[in-house]
């Protein structure tokens, strides 16, 4: 049989699967109880804290603001240890789903980067003045309200990026655990042995194993211990826990992939997912929610790609590198994947086309002269004559991001800890 044959059969797989989920949520409804539970899980925040000087709406694909909040209030205290009823993010990246429907990526944004954070609305309804060279995650934390200020948190990342977010999403700890829960637990790889008191001593003693080395499944809360961790793995540093969260979601992805499209599995997955998460007013119904998943259905775990933004430390912060930055923000306005392919509507079913995206000129930034610390992401160090190593020019993504993705489908032991 011919590769042309064998096309078709393919794509008649992939409609069996739409058909199957599709009568599996239209079983769910027609039972009206279940429709009813899910949108009545479905908590939402004001949109009136969005900013009026927004980035256009583009049809060169959507964007996705998912937000990790590490709020202690509520279930979410015997879970993440402590206290504090003030919401807080822990970590944060943007999904973009690019225009042929079969690819994406996910831009981590590392807490600690240095930014400009817009006026952004207080619960009093008053609004803040604009604040430079802020922590990212303080975003999150404007007003002081328990459930944090998603509004705010999206007014900077649209800010920072040019892009407009179509939604945003917030996980909380109770239930990212659930969610894991739902699934029967995901595959993680751990470079080395990690102790209690490497997550936080106050749960039980500073000796005792919590994660032996090597692969394990994980879920409950043993899986947020894992995304959380970050002491005791390489430098300690949140970039790499940022790594391990991109693995952790990868394997998610690749798990719920494994299981297929069936009651058994989506409907205890919608449940969990649906009590865990605020999101935008866009996103506030299961059939919203529904409509958003399916846009997905069409992206093979390999493309399905995870990258983080360009980044050197500042001290203790972490502060962006241009033109580095730049150039990536520039790839997904244009559509365009990280490897230079045109994604956009038309394009994907041909593979796309070569090409590099095109930037705005890079900004002057403190990240912008010749780097001197090693410990850098997307930026090459000066060389061994003394003669700074400039970034690669507006126009191309940097061989530093290009090596930085990873797929959906890498192994989950590749690529875990930076330092």
């Amino acid at each position: 049989m011919t590769g042309r044959r064998r096309k078709p059969k393919h794509r008649r797989m992939r409609v069996v699967l739409v058909v199957v989920v599709s009568f599996a949520v239209l079983v769910a409804a027609g039972a009206g109880w279940f429709y009813l539970k899910l949108n009545g899980n479905i908590s939402t925040f004001d949109a009136g804290g969005l900013s009026k000087n927004r980035p256009g709406a583009s049809a060169a694909g959507s964007n996705v603001l998912v937000i990790g909040s590490d709020s202690r209030s509520g279930d979410n205290s015997s879970l993440g240890g402590g206290d504090g009823d003030v919401g807080r993010s822990d970590t944060a990246f943007l999904l973009h789903v690019y225009g042929d429907g079969r690819h994406a990526v996910a831009v981590s944004i590392p807490r600690d980067t240095l930014v400009d954070i817009p006026s952004c609305r207080n619960p009093d309804g008053s609004w803040t003045e604009e604040r430079q060279h802020a922590m990212f995650n303080s975003a999150f934390s404007v007003g002081g309200s328990p459930k944090g200020n998603p509004a705010c948190t999206q007014n900077t990342v649209e800010r920072l990026t040019g892009l407009r977010v179509d939604h945003t999403v917030v996980v909380d700890f109770a239930g990212f655990s659930a969610m894991t829960s739902a699934v029967g637990g995901v595959d993680v790889c751990v470079p080395t042995d990690v102790y209690q008191g490497d997550l936080d001593p106050h749960r039980g003693s500073r000796g005792n194993l919590l994660f032996p080395k090597g692969r394990q499944s994980v879920s409950g809360q043993k899986a947020l211990d894992y995304v959380r961790v970050r002491h005791g793995i390489g430098d300690g540093s949140d970039i790499g826990r940022i790594q391990r969260q991109q693995a952790f979601v990868s394997a998610m992805v690749k798990k719920v992939r494994a299981q297929g499209f069936n009651p058994t599995t989506l409907l205890p997955l919608a449940d969990a997912a649906t009590k865990s998460m605020t999101v935008d007013p866009g996103l506030g119904s299961a059939d919203r929610m529904l409509s958003f998943a399916m846009s997905l259905k069409d992206i093979d775990l390999h493309d399905m790609k995870f990258v983080t933004l360009p980044w050197r430390y500042d001290g203790n912060r972490v502060a962006i590198v241009q033109p580095d930055a730049d150039a990536l923000w520039a790839a997904l306005r244009a559509d365009r994947t990280v490897d230079g392919k045109d994604a956009g509507k038309g394009a994907g079913k041909r593979g796309g086309e070569s090409g590099a995206p095109s930037a705005p000129a890079s900004r002057p930034t403190a990240s912008d002269p010749a780097v001197s610390d090693p410990a850098v992401s997307g930026v090459t160090a000066p060389s061994p004559s003394g003669s700074p190593v400039t970034s690669a020019p507006p126009g191309t993504l940097s061989s530093g991001v290009v090596g930085g993705v990873r797929s959906a489908d890498d192994d989950p032991c590749a690529n875990l800890s930076y330092g």
